[in-house]
């Protein structure tokens, strides 16, 4: 039986190929037949997992709940020390040196990435902001947020603070960082589903114990992370219950 992976969205473009060689690395520990398949957008992936396609995922910690809570889906491990934030940048030649200056109607780009959208909206409060009382610039990706800010086609621009980081430094030299999140308990997650749940802890054992192997740490490498860890269901739960608050 084949089994289909993939991985939410927002990964950073650079990391795609380490995606590939990782799921050729799991089939070859877990002997197990798993097809990657990637989605270039929020929607089309969350169609997939509502019609039971997905049976392992790289998940943002937006849709976490809805793994767990309606498909079923355990964690797996996280990335060791990573943690997701979002922040805001403006033009670097834009006057604003506070979020709190920006005024109604201001002209915001953010892609389609929940958690960091919502982290972006709060950090936005401080000016009395909310969706609607901004004007939505919806981008495809995290580069096409900087294009708009370059280009002076919006004001201010919602990044998750890895794929800002990730941005040349031609393109960051021309921006400025009004404020970033430092949440530091907010992740994503690799999460297997029910058709896999059977070998869960081989999984975790062989994922956990990765970075012990040569070239295991140098695929972990290639998606730019140092070693995985033990994602509890409790450390899960208390997750989903924040996203869940920070969206009240």
């Amino acid at each position: 039986m084949s089994f289909v992976f993939t991985v939410s969205p927002d990964f950073t473009p650079e990391h795609l190929s380490g995606w590939y060689i990782f799921n050729t690395w799991i089939q070859k520990q877990t002997d197990s037949a798993i097809h990657l398949e990637m989605y270039n957008d929020f929607h089309s992936q969350r169609e997939a997992i509502q019609n039971d396609v997905i049976d392992l995922i790289y998940a943002n910690p937006f849709d976490a709940a809805m793994l767990v809570r309606e498909k079923g889906f355990q964690p797996l491990v996280k990335a060791s020390g990573e943690s997701d934030e979002a922040l805001i940048a403006v033009n670097a030649g834009n006057s604003v040196e506070d979020v709190s200056h920006l005024k109604l109607g201001v002209k915001v780009a953010y892609t389609d990435d929940p958690d960091v959208r919502m982290m972006g909206m709060i950090m936005l409060e401080p000016a009395d902001l909310d969706a609607g009382r901004i004007n939505s610039v919806l981008s495809d990706t995290y580069v096409v947020v900087a294009k708009h800010l370059l280009k002076n086609e919006a004001d201010a621009g919602i990044f998750l603070a890895e794929a800002y980081d990730d941005l040349s430094s031609i393109i960051k030299k021309q921006l400025k960082v009004l404020v970033r999140s430092q949440i530091g308990v907010v992740h994503h997650s690799l999460m297997i589903g029910p058709r896999l749940l059977d070998k869960k802890e081989q999984f975790q054992k062989i994922l956990v114990e990765m970075h012990e192997d040569e070239k295991g740490l140098g695929v972990l490498n290639s998606l730019g992370f140092s070693a995985w860890e033990k994602v509890e269901d409790d450390e899960m739960e208390f997750m989903i219950d924040l996203m869940d608050t920070l969206s009240t």
